[in-house]
């Protein structure tokens, strides 16, 4: 039984050094979590006007446009840009947009990927799929840069006529709790789908303007914008759905170890217990057996 009690207390301490590590990781993610969240909300006001701006350009624009980021193609060579973490214990944040992903890679023949994050990479490099690119040691404080050195590349492909589809998967941050991942077109550009989706958004209050020289040519100079400005809120948006992730799993894992303490004490207890009761039983017994 000695030993017994000697084994609880051990396991009680191991727990308990567990518990200290989640706890930890907890509130780091709690920081971290509150950082990402103001950056998201810094950047909307930028991202709003943009999306205003091609919700007005989108609507002038007429049903047999040339433009080549709203030709549709007929070839199905897609590029699927994916923004994981770079670390795991984080719930089933890596693992719900991963899946996204992979299905959308096996829907085409000539699928290739981008990747943001070690997760991602490790996940579809044992699998030997086709990454072109990846970017690892970001995930947790992406900047406007590296989105747009992403975009870039992938603006490139499209326009070389290698990539017929872009798409992005991400995992969009709804509140601290919850955490959706999604997969969303980015190019070609549907103009019909993008002003129903946007007008949902949108003021009833049409907007009067003049554009020089051409709405072609805007549309040029924003689109490139627009796809780098969505990476890159993917990015801030998968920061924040990470790190809100790790903390809900670290509060979940310190509480299921605080439960597991209590449910080894009580056996330690108990194992004390009959130890004490053994010990007076046996003096008992040795002092009637002396009588």
């Amino acid at each position: 039984m000695a030993e017994n009690m000697r084994v609880i207390k051990r396991r009680i301490k191991s727990v308990n050094s567990t518990k200290q590590i989640t706890h930890a990781m907890e509130l780091v993610a709690s920081s971290k979590l509150r950082k990402a969240r103001q950056k998201a909300e810094a950047r909307r006001a930028y991202f709003e006007v943009m999306i205003q701006s091609m919700r007005e350009l989108a609507t002038h624009q007429s049903g047999s446009s040339k433009n080549i980021y709203l030709q549709e193609r007929e070839g199905k060579k897609t590029l699927t840009v994916l923004v994981t973490a770079d670390k795991g214990l984080a719930g089933g944040y890596n693992s719900n947009v991963i899946k996204l992903a992979a299905s959308k890679y096996k829907e085409s023949e000539e699928s290739s990927l981008i990747i943001v994050g070690n997760k991602g990479r490790e996940y579809f490099k044992n699998r030997d799929a086709n990454i072109i690119a990846d970017y690892v040691g970001i995930s947790e404080n992406p900047t406007y840069n590296e989105a747009k050195e992403i975009g870039k590349k992938a603006i490139s492909l499209y326009k070389d006529g290698q990539i017929d589809e872009v798409y992005l998967a991400y995992t969009k941050f709804e509140s601290t709790i919850s955490h959706k991942a999604k997969l969303i077109k980015l190019l070609p550009l549907d103009k019909d789908e993008f002003v129903e989706e946007e007008a949902e958004d949108s003021s009833e209050i049409p907007l009067i303007m003049q554009y020089e020289p051409s709405v072609e040519s805007l549309l040029n100079y924003l689109i490139p914008k627009y796809v780098s400005n969505t990476i890159y809120g993917a990015m801030i948006e998968g920061s924040a759905s990470e790190q809100g992730a790790r903390r809900i799993a670290m509060e979940s894992a310190t509480e299921n170890a605080n439960e597991m303490i209590d449910s080894l004490t009580l056996r330690y207890n108990r194992a004390r217990q009959e130890q004490i009761t053994q010990e007076i039983a046996e003096i008992v017994a040795g002092a009637n057996a002396s009588k």
